[in-house]
């Protein structure tokens, strides 16, 4: 796997879960902070050995890590196969000065195990995202991660079309069948083919319920799961006060153009039908991990009229009272009619910053302040929280 700088900070000196979809990079990224050393301790739930021995007696983990130094670090990958280890962690940690980090690409199990608040609180909560474009550097190409993503064990590869069929089929005989996550494995087979297609777009449940062929309830457990196993999220809508009716039903986004497409069985070029959804996911995925990395905002949100579909903002940025909305447009032009979701939210009085991101080259500034930026500046601007200021 390619190694890059990540931007995600993990204190050593912490406890903290790690958690991210497969294919990440949790497990390189860790071994590049913390190599291997007398004072880090690695276990590997993968192993069949460790982990059947641990499945059978937890108390051997508890030995093998009291045993290992009072003041040292112990890395534990995919802490979700064993969630009862999760008792052991928390009394080593009342009980001595060890630190902990455990990696997970599913908090399903966890949850159900140990509730919300993880480890009473004594352990934080840190997110690894898909590369990028500040990770990749040079190395970054837009036509490349809208066709294949951007998840590392994707990215790496000689052979990316084929890596993500891969991948695909791993997450569902793995991830899925062998953590015992749903039953009907062929009926969710048949909803990932269907989310996929819901990528970047408001969910109607009760539709996705027809086309997937199982009842509202399943749907609504399937997409918990793919939140839980971080390849998808949901953005709220925002409910500002204006003269419209907003709309009030979650827009979903799968973790990474390349799966959305994967999903879908698309592995050629990218159609220009399926661009506009994959630039705007992209965008959507960029915003939440910058979120996660440096708590650049405190909320991401959407908002749609439900009267004209005109009247739309695909992000609102929310930062302490402040609102900046964003608008993405996977076109090299953009004309008055692309932003007037954004006059029309400019109508309050918190939104500071008017945005549109799209796929040209220059930077301007319209009379009605609304700001318009390259892909490029949109990244630069995320490296920066948001500080370059745009001249008319």
């Amino acid at each position: 796997m390619i190694r890059k700088n990540r931007i995600i900070n993990i204190p050593e000196n912490e406890n903290n879960f790690l958690f991210g979809v497969r294919g990440s990079g949790k497990t390189d990224l860790l071994k590049q902070l913390f190599p291997p050393s007398p004072s880090t301790l690695y276990i590997d739930l993968l192993d069949t050995s460790i982990y059947k021995d641990y499945l059978s007696n937890t108390g051997q983990f508890y030995e093998r890590v009291n045993a290992f130094r009072n003041d040292g670090l112990v890395i534990v990958d995919e802490i979700q196969k064993i969630p009862q280890l999760l008792d052991e962690v928390h009394r080593l940690i009342e009980s001595s000065n060890r630190r902990f980090i455990l990696t997970g690409s599913s908090a399903r199990k966890i949850k159900a195990t140990q509730g919300v608040n993880l480890l009473g609180g004594r352990a934080g909560r840190k997110f690894l995202h898909p590369f990028t474009p500040e990770e990749l550097g040079e190395d970054f190409d837009l036509n490349e991660a809208l066709q294949y993503g951007l998840l590392p064990i994707v990215w790496s590869s000689t052979n990316r079309s084929n890596k993500l069929k891969a991948y695909t089929e791993t997450y569902l005989t793995e991830e899925i069948k062998a953590e015992a996550l749903v039953r009907n494995l062929p009926a969710f087979a048949r909803f990932l083919e269907v989310a996929g297609l819901y990528h970047g777009q408001i969910v109607n449940m009760t539709a996705v319920a027809r086309d997937t062929q199982v009842s509202r309830h399943f749907v609504c457990n399937f997409f918990s799961i793919l939140e839980d196993t971080m390849l998808g999220f949901f953005l709220r809508p925002y409910h500002p006060k204006l003269r419209v009716k907003e709309q009030k039903s979650n827009k979903f986004y799968l973790i990474d153009p390349g799966i959305a497409r994967a999903l879908k069985k698309n592995f050629g070029s990218v159609s220009v039908e399926e661009k506009g959804f994959l630039f705007e996911g992209l965008i959507a995925q960029l915003l939440k991990a910058y979120k996660d990395y440096r708590g650049l905002y405190d909320e991401i949100y959407y908002w749609s009229s439900t009267e004209a579909k005109e009247m739309e903002v695909d992000f609102l940025l929310k930062r302490g009272k402040e609102l900046i909305a964003i608008e993405v447009k996977a076109k090299t032009d953009v004309s008055s009619r692309d932003y007037r979701g954004l006059k029309a939210i400019g109508e309050l009085p918190n939104v500071k910053r008017q945005i549109i991101v799209y796929m040209g080259k220059f930077i301007r500034k319209t009379e009605q302040g609304i700001e318009i930026w390259p892909f490029d500046f949109f990244c630069k601007n995320l490296k920066e929280d948001f500080k370059s200021l745009v001249v008319p």
